[in-house]
């Protein structure tokens, strides 16, 4: 709570007691762990909010130089003594009003009388530890002593002793501290320094360095320049079409490998290892169907899975199987596809980073335990997406086209919250921009269009991901509703396909490269494909002639015409199933052959032979012995044979990371049921506990006028509550309130009107 705002007060809950609304509502949003449940009225929020885990909590939001000044506070004994600002300010070295009051909007501390002097909760001792600042205790002895004249006669292993307990913490262990020793017999530096008085001993193996003599050895200091100013951030500068249209091609390159592999697990589904999650012979196949790097394939399988296009499987023999969300998708435009994943790796609680090196031997914590693996529980961390969207913020907040180097933005965010993040906390920023580059969210070490649309705000008119998706689209290249068909039988796409084209090129030619412009090749194999499902040697033709910008070769007309010219002169069925053919010699010369007697083939006319093998295992057989048969259905129509994709239902993404919007409407009435809370307190009146009769009337009188009354309740456990609620009525024996709520009169042991 702000100085200026409030007047002094005895202890945190009076801070709070005067507090505004909006004071309430903003420390309820950045301490959210406060209002569940919603407490009744300041005595209770500030019991909740002086707790050590609560304030540790709160800490992790503070950066480097606000911690600096709560441990500035401690050091001057402000859990126990209100400081005066002017103090802080000497112990600090710099300025600390904005710290100050960005420690009072968190409750940490407050206004304690009208000098502005501050007072901090008992519990920031317990979080920050017995040595503020890593300073030990202060020796009186110290306090008017030639720290300089008794430095200089000390040897140089004394001294180093002393800067290494001056860096903090200030105590160290040694046996030497266990007796005194005159400085004559004093052989040791433990020995030496205990002697001289510039140790002091806090039982027979520690010592500890006097806080006069830590500050001195710091420059007279205690914090460094490095606590009180954040790093410098190295950026570069970009234009901001630059940024946004590379992220782009990042874009689609995720989205054609994400369809990629969305395409292999249908045809050969992944399966799922006993301990869940996905092997690391699995990672290689993506590595190397994908021809991608292992940190991008377990990205992949992570975002498709997050994404719910694909799920694992229910079945005795689990496997990664596509969902029928995927086809939904195939069918989106490119903005749009890059829309989910994008958002589902925002939401993602889940750290794919974790995962990296497992098809390489694994890097682990632990080296006697095996590596987590992708899509296994072991990734899940909850607090994920938050991590990512505060690296996504920091970028954000540089002028747009500027980008950052990593290396000093993790020293930047390790400045803006040191205890934030754990172990962890270097490597989460590092492995987000490494991602959000693959996503297209970050391109050139800047935060694109479309990633800071993803940050702000949601309303009820206006989602952050419709903004984000417009602002991709905007830099996507346009699809193009041409090819380039080169003499050499390829075909460049100078850019993203239409749909619909796209698929008619992939049916009739293989990727052979790709990137911004796709190259493609028609070969025997694949014209025949094509004509295997169903399309004919004249719709290729027109394909490729209403279609391609350059005039059509030859070489590629005479090899449609001649694939098409022996193209289903074989016709097979199912009996299980058959061949037909009007050359009795072709038909003679496949019984004769090897493939006669592998298939199981028998002559059933002159231009009709049987199998017992299914249809589809004979068009291969015949294709592997050098035919070119083609599949026919009841009414002579060439079929398509081929396996389509498996698929699996579509599931419901689970919730995840931080909610869309801030929650403010919540929090505000959590605040008014606080502020309610208090002005029962303050002026209640009505029944008090055992007095039913009273009470039924009083609620009763309440519910009739519309009035707020505070109630005293007991829960099935014993455990005693209040709430501020607004009865509507009284009907078997329970107190229904306006918002839904219901209350067994029994269980209600008092209850007084709240003065408007």
């Amino acid at each position: 709570m702000h100085a200026a705002h409030h007047s002094a007060a005895t202890s945190l809950a009076a801070a709070l007691r005067s507090a505004t609304p909006d004071e309430l509502t903003a420390l309820l949003l950045a301490r959210r762990d406060l209002a569940t449940p919603p407490p009744p009225d300041s005595t209770v929020l500030a019991t909740r909010a002086g707790t050590p885990g609560s304030v540790a909590r709160a800490c992790e939001q503070l950066d480097s130089a606000t911690l600096a000044t709560l441990e500035a506070l401690l050091l001057l004994g402000a859990d126990t003594t209100p400081v005066a600002p002017a103090d802080v300010d000497a112990q600090l070295g710099a300025n600390a009003t904005g710290c100050l009051d960005r420690l009072r909007a968190l409750a940490v501390a407050w206004q304690a009388d009208s000098g502005g002097a501050v007072s901090v909760v008992p519990a920031v001792r317990d979080v920050v530890g017995p040595y503020a600042a890593g300073l030990g205790r202060p020796l009186p002895a110290l306090d008017d002593a030639d720290l300089d004249a008794a430095l200089a006669g000390l040897s140089e292993d004394e001294r180093g002793l002393l800067d290494t307990l001056a860096a903090g913490p200030p105590i160290g262990t040694s046996r030497d501290a266990a007796t005194d020793v005159p400085l004559a017999e004093a052989t040791t530096p433990v020995q030496r320094l205990l002697a001289r008085g510039l140790l002091l001993r806090r039982d027979a193996s520690t010592v500890e360095l006097p806080r006069q003599l830590g500050v001195h050895l710091r420059g007279g200091r205690a914090f460094g320049e490095s606590a009180l100013t954040p790093p410098r951030l190295d950026t570069r500068d970009h234009a901001e079409a630059t940024v946004d249209q590379t992220a782009a091609g990042e874009a689609m390159a995720l989205l054609r490998q994400a369809g990629d592999l969305l395409e292999s697990w249908g045809q050969a589904p992944a399966p799922v290892l006993k301990a869940g999650g996905l092997g690391v012979r699995e990672v290689r196949r993506i590595m190397r169907e994908l021809d991608v790097d292992e940190p991008r394939a377990v990205l992949l399988a992570e975002v498709v899975v997050g994404a719910g296009l694909a799920a694992e499987s229910n079945e005795e023999d689990a496997a990664w199987v596509p969902t029928t969300l995927t086809d939904t998708w195939l069918a989106t435009p490119p903005s749009a596809q890059w829309t989910l994943l994008a958002d589902a790796w925002l939401t993602l609680p889940r750290l794919p980073g974790l995962g990296y090196g497992t098809a390489a031997g694994g890097r682990t914590a632990d080296p006697a335990d095996k590596p987590p693996t992708p899509l296994s529980e072991r990734l899940r961390r909850p607090l994920a997406p938050e991590g990512r969207r505060r690296v996504l913020r920091a970028l954000s907040e540089l002028p747009p086209g500027t980008g950052a180097d990593v290396e000093s933005l993790v020293g930047y965010l390790a400045w803006q919250a040191p205890r934030r993040g754990g172990s962890l906390r270097d490597d989460l920023v590092r492995w987000t921009v490494a991602e959000a580059s693959v996503l297209g969210l970050v391109a050139l070490g800047a935060a694109t269009t479309a990633a800071r649309a993803f940050l702000t705000d949601a309303s009820e008119d206006d989602d952050p991901r419709h903004r984000a998706a417009a602002a991709m689209a905007d830099a996507m290249p346009e699809p193009v509703d041409h090819v380039l068909v080169q003499a050499d039988l390829t075909v460049v796409a100078p850019g993203p396909l239409e749909p619909g084209l796209a698929a008619e090129v992939a049916a009739v030619a293989d990727p052979e490269s790709t990137g911004h412009a796709t190259v493609y090749r028609v070969s025997e194999a694949s014209v025949r494909r094509a004509l295997d499902s169903g399309r004919t040697a004249t719709e290729l033709h027109e394909l490729f002639a209403a279609r391609s910008a350059t005039p059509v070769p030859q070489s590629l007309t005479y090899l449609i015409d001649d694939v098409a010219r022996r193209h289903g002169r074989l016709r097979g069925g199912a009996c299980a199933s058959f061949l037909r053919c009007e050359d009795e010699a072709l038909l003679a010369e496949v019984l004769a052959g090897p493939a006669g007697g592998a298939l199981g083939l028998r002559s059933i006319a002159p231009t009709v032979v049987v199998s017992d093998r299914p249809l589809a295992d004979v068009m291969t057989g015949l294709r592997e012995h050098g035919f070119t048969p083609a599949a026919e259905g009841p009414d002579g129509r060439v079929i398509d044979l081929r396996q389509r994709g498996r698929r699996i239902p579509s599931r419901a993404r689970a919730a995840a990371g931080s909610p869309r919007g801030n929650g403010r409407q919540q929090v505000a009435g959590v605040v008014d049921r606080i502020k309610a809370g208090e002005r029962a307190a303050a002026s209640r009146h009505g029944s008090g506990t055992g007095d039913t009769s009273t009470t039924l009337a009083l609620l009763r009188e309440a519910a009739s006028g519309g009035r707020q009354v505070w109630i005293g309740l007991v829960d099935s456990h014993g455990t005693a509550t209040q709430r501020v609620v607004t009865p509507v009525g009284l009907t078997g024996g329970v107190l229904e309130g306006a918002s839904a709520e219901r209350f067994p009169l029994h269980r209600i042991t008092s209850a007084a009107l709240v003065d408007d």
